[in-house]
């Protein structure tokens, strides 16, 4: 019988219609699935040039982010540093933690694959009447729709970043403490060598005060004056032999080992940075800072947090199969075993209900986490910024301290020359020459504390540029960007 139709009744839906319009829906739930929101891009607000900087008009030297240490020309220090970053526990164990989130990163993915369980039971039914031996397999295939995939691969992959970051950071502060203690060690080595020199100056003076005073030609007020500075000068010896003791204990820290080496407690030349000066630097570098590598890795990973928080408001959709046997084995009725089998297959759908509103919710939370971690981005990069320009004016400022201290010990050294020839000519005491000397020797005093000062300085710049050695090439932190393209 032909189907009745009429305008202002609706068409008859054909079988076919409704199987393509069910397949069409399917499609758009499936290309919905597999879509992801994407990262926040990350454009950090940094000078093209330092505001702290000199600019000249040659071409400005690049920043060696790698090697920076090897400008104070040092040997020792070169291979004291080697040899830290390999035996150092703490960057030891932030390798540790890399190779563990760089194997959970692998796996991040392995949730979503078809899961294959085997289980055995025994059921007995619930008028005794007979027992049932279960075995069979189960195999189910949660499928990653609405971004599940992509979020899950940046939350780990934010993870391994992080651990990145941390051993960058345990690698920054591992040689920037070592270049530390080097300066402070042999800065103190240099003091100590002074101030022996200043007391020995000092015992001399008091000598001839005394030879003078019994010869009637000094008061007594002066010898008395003489023995309180040569107190001094013996008390002023306490304070670098113990900066050598607890610099040389804690460079054996460093680089793992309970005892210091003997040679570095063998006076050496103190370390120069010499005419070296960092006119300017690439903004670029900043990125190699700790800190905010960091503060990227938990955008990346809050990124990811979002995103499976969103994923869980949608209902979860599968695939499953199973197959089963049951035995059995014991009867009231009858001693004769026998066994059935069973097999099932089909999607599996598990729709949230009674608990969508809290999934709502941790979802919402969720991008206020996202929103907070783009703001520690910002604050990571402008507190940066701050540090490097700090830095990079206290080198400059200290530079001038030097060449000052420089100057005045040239010209010290120039009037004690003028004293001595006076001495030789019999034209000035030995009083004057003595005086001198402990003029020469405080002026050194001044140029080792201003040398060492500045070197320190140049520390701190590079430490707030994240210089340390930096990883290879296959080792690199991924950006956010990188690892939203291979989550893609």
């Amino acid at each position: 019988m032909p189907a009745i139709t009429h305008p202002l009744l609706p068409k008859p839906v054909r079988r076919s219609d409704g199987i393509r319009s069910l397949l069409l829906a399917t499609g758009l739930v499936l290309f919905a699935g597999c879509s992801v929101a994407p990262l926040p891009e990350l454009k950090p607000s940094v000078p093209n040039t330092w505001r702290n900087g000199e600019l000249g008009p040659a071409a400005t030297p690049q920043a060696d982010l790698r090697h920076w240490w090897t400008a104070l020309g040092d040997p020792q220090l070169d291979a004291l540093i080697e040899r830290a970053l390999r035996n150092n526990l703490d960057v030891a164990q932030a390798a540790e933690r890399v190779r563990s989130a760089r194997i959970l990163n692998r796996h991040s993915h392995d949730g979503y694959l078809p899961a294959l369980h085997g289980r055995t039971n025994d059921v007995i039914n619930p008028d005794t009447s007979a027992s049932y031996f279960l075995v069979g397999f189960d195999a189910v295939w949660e499928l990653p729709l609405f971004g599940a995939w992509q979020s899950a691969g940046r939350q780990a992959q934010g993870q391994e970043n992080l651990a990145r970051a941390e051993l960058q950071g345990a690698r920054v502060s591992l040689v920037a403490e070592i270049t530390r203690q080097w300066i402070e060690l042999r800065s103190a080595q240099e003091q100590l060598r002074l101030l022996g020199a200043i007391r020995d100056a000092q015992a001399e003076k008091l000598r001839l005060l005394q030879v003078r005073q019994s010869l009637k030609l000094a008061p007594q007020l002066d010898v008395t004056h003489a023995q309180a500075e040569l107190a001094r000068a013996d008390a002023a010896l306490a304070e670098p032999q113990q900066a050598i003791i607890g610099s040389a204990q804690q460079l054996a820290v460093l680089v793992g080992q309970n005892e210091p080496d003997p040679q570095w407690l063998q006076p050496g030349p103190q370390p120069q940075l010499g005419a070296w000066q960092l006119q300017t630097a690439p903004a670029d570098l900043l990125r190699t800072r700790p800190e905010i590598a960091t503060a990227e890795a938990n955008v990346l990973r809050a990124a990811g947090d979002l995103g499976l928080s969103r994923a869980a408001i949608y209902p979860n959709i599968g695939l499953g199969t199973s197959l089963q046997w049951s035995v059995n084995i014991t009867s009231n009725y009858n001693h004769i075993h026998s066994g059935e089998g069973i097999a099932s297959s089909g999607p599996i759908i598990d729709i949230p209900l009674f608990d969508w509103g809290q999934r709502v919710s941790l979802a919402h939370a969720k991008s206020h986490d996202l929103k907070a971690a783009l703001l520690a981005y910002r604050q990571a990069v402008l507190q940066g910024v701050a540090e490097a320009e700090t830095a990079m004016g206290d080198l400059h400022q200290l530079q001038a301290r030097e060449s000052a201290s420089q100057q005045a010990l040239q010209a010290v050294e120039q009037g004690g020359a003028i004293t001595q020839k006076r001495v030789e000519l019999r034209l000035g005491s030995p009083l004057e020459w003595q005086d001198s000397q402990l003029e020469s020797r405080r002026a050194e005093l001044e140029l080792v504390s201003a040398r060492a000062a500045r070197d320190l300085a140049y520390v701190s710049l590079y430490k707030a540029l994240g210089g340390a050695p930096l990883p290879d090439d296959g080792n690199a932190a991924t950006s956010p960007a990188a690892a939203h393209k291979g989550a893609d």
